[in-house]
């Protein structure tokens, strides 16, 4: 379930009052874990995978009225701001207009609660200074990126000038001594961020539920990393992206997906060491309980298409890091939890690496019925790996019966959970009870071997077509469902229970000792 599809007055989800409930809710249904969407800031068509940093959090996701409670905004203030005609879908484009002028009225009046709390308006709260101080390896860069942005009407930082693209030093301090003031902004709103969501965080911990993060594997061609990284990425002779980042044609694109990040350059990470690496997952396990680790075949074999070309198509396979990388990091931060997203094409070298980091892999029963005694089948799946009907990049269970299963998909479906005969006509799948195949889909998740089954909110809800997060490959339109209000009902979450429970899929009992 995305933050950014909770309800709430303020045009997206957010860690306010919603949020709360959501965790009592699962908390009540009896469930372990919560699984989110990258935090990070959206980026280019709205996603958390194209984001303008790998570290930063999203200032949308800070809540309004936990800004209203610390006096920092007012309720006419709330009240005079649009955020979109429809409650049920996120617009980012009214968002972008509406959220940052009421978050730096916030700043302003922090700034000024601080100089009437300090007697002086350079000072601030303790725990701004250790925010600052604990996250500085990042945020001093962001902030200053970010301040670049607004000044260069948020165009790429490729399109700026050549003394700040280049980053020449004299010219950057220069600029943050005459925008000190934006900079203090970016800051900030990281400040509020950070608190807000610790605070969930630890309440949702002290319900025994755990959050499951999501790491991109690559970050974004317009964000501060790789502005600043250099070395880090491939560069041609000029110092521009060489290749970028995509995968070959499959299940989801008969032409591939161009996503256009640019590439490790792995060789000069062996030489650090894997610094940067090590840096960015000790900060994820500081946001989350848990990683799922996005394209992890990517660090096996990756797809490598020239900057230049217009499709995916022309790329190339290229060899990773492989266990080089998780070495490094269990050396410098211990056994991982994380999940590999080890969806797509499978050669025998990826699940090599997958078995050989004890990783879990995921199982999607969307993938499972196309022929064949696949991997995906229930009955084939091992206890370490983690089951889901779909992922963000699935439609809805109902959606996928009802619009995108094959009539052979639908058919092995019916068959394999008896709810037709094997050599059922079409007519006679057609007649089949809708709900009752989501429902046999998502006791079949629940009934598997493999140690976690994770439902996406909207197929407990039966929603179809409107919840669908995300399809690969298209531009806009993605990343907009957001619940209604009363979605997490006590009905629904003592159903999700009693369901959880017929497998034995219960939290576990903690003794009082």
């Amino acid at each position: 379930m995305p933050v950014s599809s909770l309800p709430g007055p303020y045009g997206i989800g957010c860690f306010g009052q919603a949020a709360y409930k959501f965790v009592d809710f699962l908390a009540e249904a009896g469930q372990t874990i919560w699984q989110i969407l990258p935090l990070s800031p959206t980026g280019y068509g709205d996603s958390p995978y194209q984001s303008c940093s790998a570290f930063a959090g999203n200032p949308y996701f800070i809540d309004l009225d936990g800004l209203k409670a610390q006096g920092l905004l007012t309720a006419a203030q709330l009240a005079e701001v649009e955020f979109g005609e429809e409650e049920t879908v996120v617009d980012y484009g009214a968002l972008y207009t509406a959220r940052y002028p009421l978050l730096r009225a916030a700043y302003a009046a922090w700034q000024a609660q601080c100089a009437g709390q300090y007697g002086c308006a350079a000072y601030y709260p303790d725990d701004y200074y250790a925010f600052t101080l604990e996250n500085e390896g990042w945020l001093e860069d962001y902030a200053l990126y970010m301040a670049l942005k607004t000044a260069h009407k948020m165009a790429a930082w490729s399109a700026w000038p050549r003394e700040y693209r280049l980053r020449d030093r004299e010219a950057l301090a220069r600029f943050a001594r005459e925008n000190a003031e934006e900079i203090g902004f970016w800051k900030f709103l990281q400040y509020q961020f950070a608190r807000q969501w610790q605070a969930l965080k630890g309440y949702a911990n002290g319900k025994g539920i755990q959050i499951l993060g999501d790491l991109p594997i690559y970050v974004s061609a317009d964000s501060v990393d790789a502005w600043v990284g250099g070395r880090l990425f491939e560069l041609d002779a000029d110092g521009k992206f060489a290749r970028v980042a995509g995968c070959p044609p499959d299940y989801f694109s008969a032409e591939g997906q161009l996503w256009g990040n640019p590439l490790y350059d792995w060789a000069y990470h062996r030489e650090t060491g894997f610094a940067w690496w090590i840096k960015r997952v000790r900060h994820a396990l500081g946001i989350y309980d848990l990683i799922r680790i996005d394209h992890f075949r990517g660090f096996d074999t990756y797809w490598a298409i020239p900057a230049t070309s217009p499709t995916a198509r022309t790329g190339k396979w290229e060899i990773g890091p492989r266990m080089e990388l998780f070495h490094a990091l269990e050396s410098a931060l211990g056994q991982l939890p994380i999940i590999a997203e080890d969806l797509g094409e499978l050669t025998p070298s990826v699940r090599e690496l997958l078995a050989e980091s004890g990783f879990p892999g995921m199982k999607v029963l969307q993938f499972a019925f196309s022929g064949g005694d696949s991997e995906y089948l229930p009955h084939n799946h091992i206890q370490n790996c983690v089951v889901y009907p779909g992922t963000h990049d699935n439609t809805t269970l109902a959606d996928w019966w009802e619009n995108g299963a094959s009539p052979k998909e639908k058919q092995a479906v019916a068959a394999y959970f008896h709810l037709a005969a094997p050599k059922a006509t079409p007519k006679q799948i057609a007649a089949l009870d809708p709900d009752e195949v989501r429902l046999a889909l998502l006791r079949a998740a629940l009934g598997s071997t493999a140690a976690r089954a994770i439902i996406p909110m909207y197929d407990w809800l039966g929603l179809g077509a409107e919840a669908h997060l995300n399809t690969p490959g298209k531009l806009g339109g993605n990343w907009a469902w957001r619940a209604e209000e009363g979605f997490d009902a006590p009905a629904l979450a003592r159903t999700i229970r009693q369901e959880c429970e017929v497998y034995w899929r219960k939290p576990a009992q903690v003794s009082a000792d």
